[in-house]
């Protein structure tokens, strides 16, 4: 099984135990993961990292949103790990992908896609949350 890994790329502690969390189970091969882009070359940098792992995305079997506290906000989730996860939803949508959609944490009230993170589970469209 393929992972992607998303998530913020300011919480490289968090993402490393969740690299270790999917290598340490039998089958699984992670794609990619939330990388730090060195800030003097981000802009330059940055469309290609952010194309190759949309691309990843579309030959993963899971996408992993990593999703742990962050400014103070338990489950957190940004505009780019939603738009990720969004696009994840896309591919099983429209296309008929077989990707699981698991996130490690059920996002707290605070977080801006919160409403439609219950609507998705609700609906099945999220497959698991790792802390329910």
């Amino acid at each position: 099984m393929k992972v992607v890994i998303a998530g913020s790329a300011k919480l490289q502690n968090e993402i490393k135990k969740w690299i270790e969390y999917w290598n340490s189970k039998s089958g699984y091969a992670i794609l990619d993961y939330p990388k730090v882009i060195p800030q003097d070359n981000f802009e330059k940098l940055y469309p290609d990292v952010h194309r190759n792992f949309f691309k990843n995305i579309t030959e993963a079997d899971i996408l992993f949103i990593a999703n742990d506290k962050k400014k103070g906000i338990d489950g957190y989730i940004g505009a780019e790990t939603f738009a990720e996860l969004g696009f994840g939803l896309a591919q099983k949508l429209v296309y008929g992908k077989n990707i699981k959609l698991i996130l490690a944490n059920m996002p707290h009230k605070e977080v801006a896609c919160y409403d439609e993170i219950v609507l998705w589970e609700k609906l099945g469209w999220i497959d698991q949350i790792l802390s329910q």
